[in-house]
This record gives C-alpha cells, structure tokens and sequence, in this order.
C-alpha cells in the first residue's frame, strides 16, 4: 500500500491519519515538536504507523500531506518532496497568520504559494473545508444516497486523481474545481466552506463564490 507522509499532527492532519490507516495505508507523521510527542497518536494508530521528522516523513512519503499553518510553510523539506504528490489542506487566517496583502486582494491562494515553496512537488487541495471531527464520521460507501461531497483542484492530473481515490476510499465523493489558481472557491469564508453537502449541492456553492468574501 501508499505510504502516506503527513507533515502536521493536529486536528487535520491525524484524522487524515486514522482513516488512512483504517483504509490499508502506512503512515509517517510528523509535528513540530519531535516524534517522541507524537507516542500516544501512534499507539492509537498501531503498527501501520509511525512517528517522525518532517524531513523523514517528506523522505518516505509516497504520497505527502501538507497540513501546518500558512506560515509554516517556508520550513518545508523541499528537496525531500520533490516530485511527490502533496496534498495540501491549508486556509488563510489573517487572525492566525498575519495580512499578506496578495490573499487579501484575491490575487492569489493558499495552494499556489505552497506551489510557489514547493516548486517541484505537485499540489492539489484537499481536506481543507471540512471539520476535522467530521473526516472520521461523515464517510459512507460509494453510492450511499447523500454521500458527502469534497471538492480538490490541482494542476497535475495524478495529483488530484489520487485525491478523487483517497476522497472515495474514506467516504466521501470528489468534485474537481479545476486549476489551483480556482481553490479559493472553497476557502475560509465562501458558501463551500465546512458545509456538509452532496456533489450537486457542492458544486453549486462553488459557483456561487465570489472572489472576496
């Protein structure tokens, strides 16, 4: 199977986690704060998991996910991601992360400035406009009537194809935004954002967005 490296332990990122491990992944995860800090996640988890670096998770991910805050982002291992999928499931929170003038103006997204850090990876958004308790309980077999939906966007094709299959195999349907340079559409603030919606329902909250919350 996948091995799935995960740089970024909080909510997010050990839900992604557990149901990752659940559906037959191995997973490398890391936090800020040292792998021995991670010993109860990872006896939860059990043996297809393990704790680690970020370097060391960038270095046996496969498949990596990017989910620390907007300003962590120029401490990635680069060279470790290189040529990698990584998904990222970041928003912007002027609260928490300061005004960078480019995300105020719409000039920009979340996902192309980690594109931008990570010039050589391949991005695609995911997991960022759903609440993280919800990872673990909203997922339903392929065909449940209401199936949750999810929305991805990227520029590589093998990069959101993986996350239109992880979306599945954890439960949910994918609807594909397009291009990064379109992910704001399900950022903080927009109709899309942290609401329990099917593909239908989904889509049409994305073309209500508007550029400026």
């Amino acid at each position: 199977m996948t091995t799935l490296g995960i740089i970024g332990a909080g909510h997010i990122g050990s839900q992604i986690a557990r149901v990752a491990v659940a559906n037959g992944y191995d997973v490398v995860i890391a936090n800020s704060r040292g792998p021995e800090t991670l010993a109860g996640l990872i006896a939860e988890l059990g043996p297809k998991a393990r704790a680690a670096t970020a370097v060391d998770a960038a270095e046996a991910a496969e498949v990596a996910v990017v989910t620390v805050p907007l300003g962590a982002i120029d401490q990635l291992p680069v060279d470790q991601l290189a040529g990698k999928i990584v998904l990222d499931t970041n928003n912007y929170y002027f609260e928490r992360d300061g005004h960078i003038e480019a995300l105020d103006k719409g000039e920009t997204t979340t996902s192309e400035m980690l594109q931008q850090k990570l010039p050589t990876s391949r991005i695609a958004k995911a997991f960022n406009h759903i609440f993280s308790a919800d990872i673990t309980t909203d997922g339903t077999p392929a065909g449940t009537e209401g199936r949750r939906a999810l929305a991805t966007a990227g520029d590589d094709a093998e990069a959101t194809d993986f996350v239109t299959r992880f979306y599945d195999e954890v439960g949910f349907d994918t609807v594909n935004i397009g291009p990064l340079s379109e992910s704001w559409r399900v950022e903080r603030d927009r109709p899309a954002y942290v609401v329990k919606q099917t593909a239908a329902e989904l889509e049409a909250n994305l073309a209500k967005a508007n550029r400026l919350p």
